[in-house]
């Protein structure tokens, strides 16, 4: 997700994108399990659709699948309702019985104002706030076993964060039977979501809907030594203000029925034509080894399709479900998706999918913008604020999100920074390789003022602005500071051979880590432990400068004495400039392990300032106000130069670019 601050030139936003390889559509082979979970849809509940059956055949999977949902949801446009009947089939790949199945109800986020989200955000995320009464939630209407047996009565909602009894994100169903180890269970849902008014991701603008993490979605269970856990068991988080998604890869088989005049765009791709009754239309989309499906709609699209290949793309369809108001933005939007597939395939991998959507809300809809999905991204709302690179910066970082969210898939719940960070760094590479706008990384870090460690839960940061300066901004200046240490050309190779290894694996910092070791030869625990696992960003200091005359070899000198201190994590060299009146420098370089340095240098002619990292080398650095200090030529006070405003400046009149 794209994170705005409105109180910054803007904000680290986040990059990289995709490549294609195409599927071929042929006849859905039922996989097991796939009968249990349409039979179970098959006596749809008074309203609702009927169930949608297997048309086409699974390609062959390139993830582990461990859900399969098959879902009917129907739109409401007048009430801002979903009603849906779903089947899911989920598969034990643990090593012991499982008794009961936990379900992420994110809509309930917004049900009240005391919900955890909504304590945790006061009804906002980003510049977005929630509307006064516009409240939202999921109402479980039944639950049922394969076999029909109904669980209704065995529903709790738990609060495993918090203790918050008014939460209820997070559900757990008791099972009739123990699921065997490698066993599966399909459980039956009939559901009805009311649609918030967006501002956090899902609901509704108008007569625009996003509907995100929209349905009944099963938690994730983690075997042994899954992101280095020591006893099997599932991975259990509410939905937090800050907090993204983390899910199982599957298959999901959805039929989505809208008001005739309405457009949808979803994960995946249609298998067959829309079908029309002239009140209703019908949509069917099918997605494989993908951990979500979102989907939008509204009467006023303006749809365009374009076939795009590259060498590391053989072929994908890029969809562009445009608002009016942008509609002679059309060329922009499709260039930024395609050079964001052409580079992330040459630098990361395949993009292995099909299509990628990409969906333009309305102006008063950007509560649903900048979001990821699989195949599916959102781009800010269609204003009339076009003239910066904003418009392409979204497009490219959510695209990137493909990689790190969408294939890669950390658990974002407990390390939002392996995909924030990540994808902030990617897009930086975009935006610089195919816009030219590049990112000053040492003016970023100065917006760093309260460090966290990146492993942080996300609910554990302090606020909205920690959480985004740490996992958005620190994050990728982490990245970038190995980048400056090994290369631009080895760092891209440790990201293709992270993602190569990585991918539909659901990774954690030490896997990332235990590759760059591996790729460079090299152990990074100091810096890990220092600035992933660890809190700092680095801190030198000019502390004092000294200087006085001598007399040396029957002349008279001056004997300058410069104190360097550390007041953060330390830089393996640390650059140090030394002016003097005659306007000559020298250059030194300190390891900047030890607390302090005293620098002493004999020159025939005084000190006039000492700098530290002058060419701003050191990324990490998050205090350039005192890494300056000049002598006065009338006294010995010593004054500091304001670093941190005038070189701010200065680069900002250059063009900085956020």
């Amino acid at each position: 997700m794209v994170n705005r601050l409105f109180n910054r030139s803007m904000l680290g936003l986040l990059l990289l994108a995709m490549m294609a390889a195409v599927f071929t559509f042929v006849q859905f082979a039922e996989r097991p399990g796939s009968n249990a979970a349409l039979s179970a849809l098959n006596e749809p509940a008074p309203g609702a659709l009927e169930p949608p059956a297997p048309t086409v055949e699974a390609p062959k999977s390139l993830s582990k699948h461990i859900v399969e949902y098959h879902i009917s949801v129907q739109l409401d446009a007048q009430q801002k309702t979903l009603t849906g009947a779903e089947a899911v089939t989920w598969k034990n790949p643990g090593a012991q019985p499982v008794n009961e199945l936990y379900f992420h109800l994110y809509p309930n986020a917004f049900q009240s104002k005391k919900t955890t989200f909504m304590r945790e955000s006061g009804g906002k995320l980003r510049q977005d706030e929630m509307t006064e009464g516009s409240f939202g939630g999921m109402s479980i209407e039944s639950v049922a076993s394969e076999n029909g047996t109904d669980l209704t009565h065995t529903m709790q909602y738990v609060q495993p964060d918090d203790g918050n009894k008014s939460d209820q994100t997070l559900m757990k169903i008791r099972l009739p039977q123990p699921v065997a180890p490698g066993g599966e269970t399909t459980v039956k849902f009939r559901f009805t979501v009311q649609l918030p008014k967006v501002f956090a991701r899902m609901g509704y603008s108008g007569d625009f809907v996003m509907a995100g993490q929209w349905f009944p979605k099963v938690t994730v269970y983690e075997p042994t030594g899954t992101r280095g856990r020591a006893e099997e068991g599932w991975n259990l988080h509410q939905y937090h203000g800050n907090s993204e998604f983390y899910a199982d890869f599957g298959m999901y088989n959805v039929r989505i029925q809208v008001p005739t005049q309405y457009t949808v765009a979803a994960t995946g791709f249609p298998i067959k034509p829309a079908t029309d009754d002239g009140t209703k239309k019908t949509y069917q989309f099918y997605a494989d080894d993908v951990h979500d499906f979102a989907w939008a709609a509204s009467p006023n699209f303006l749809y365009y399709e374009e076939p795009f290949s590259a060498p590391n793309v053989p072929g994908v369809k890029i969809k562009l479900y445009l608002d009016p108001a942008h509609k002679d933005l059309k060329d922009r939007y499709l260039y930024a998706a395609k050079r964001s597939l052409t580079k992330y395939s040459e630098w990361f991998g395949p993009y292995p999918y099909s299509t990628l959507s990409i969906v333009i809300p309305p102006v008063g809809g950007n509560g649903a913008g900048g979001m990821e999905y699989p195949t599916l991204v959102t781009g800010w709302e269609a204003s009339d604020k076009t003239d910066t690179f904003e418009l392409e910066r979204v497009i490219v970082h959510e695209i990137g999100h493909q990689y790190w969210y969408g294939m890669v898939a950390n658990n974002e719940f407990e390390e939002a920074w392996l995909d924030e960070g990540f994808t902030s760094y990617a897009e930086d590479l975009i935006m610089a390789s195919e816009f030219g706008v590049k990112t000053n990384y040492p003016i970023e870090a100065v917006y760093i003022t309260g460090p966290e460690p990146l492993k942080l839960s996300s609910w554990q940061y302090g606020g909205h602005e920690s959480y985004a300066d740490n996992v958005y901004i620190r994050g990728k200046l982490v990245l970038a500071g190995i980048e400056a240490k090994i290369g631009q050309k080895q760092m891209l190779r440790v990201m293709k051979t992270y993602f190569d290894r990585w991918k539909f694996k659901h990774p954690t910092t030490s896997d990332f880590q235990a590759v760059l070791e591996s790729v460079t030869k090299t152990s990074w625990a100091d810096y890990f432990d220092q600035f992933v696992y660890g809190g700092s960003m680095t801190d030198y200091a000019v502390e004092q400068i000294k200087t006085r005359k001598i007399r040396q070899d029957d002349k008279t000198v001056y004997e300058n004495a410069v104190l360097i201190k550390k007041y953060g994590g330390h830089h393996t060299e640390v650059p140090v400039r030394f002016h003097f009146a005659d306007g000559t420098d020298i250059d030194k370089t300190w390891d900047g392990v030890d607390p302090q340095v005293l620098f002493t240098i004999t020159s025939e002619a005084p000190i006039e300032w000492a700098a530290i990292d002058p060419q701003q080398t050191m990324l990490l650095e998050t205090k350039r106000i005192n890494n300056f200090m000049q002598v006065s030529v009338d006294s010995k006070w010593k004054v500091r130069w304001n670093i941190g405003i005038v070189k701010l400046i200065e680069t900002l009149l250059g063009g900085v670019a956020w």
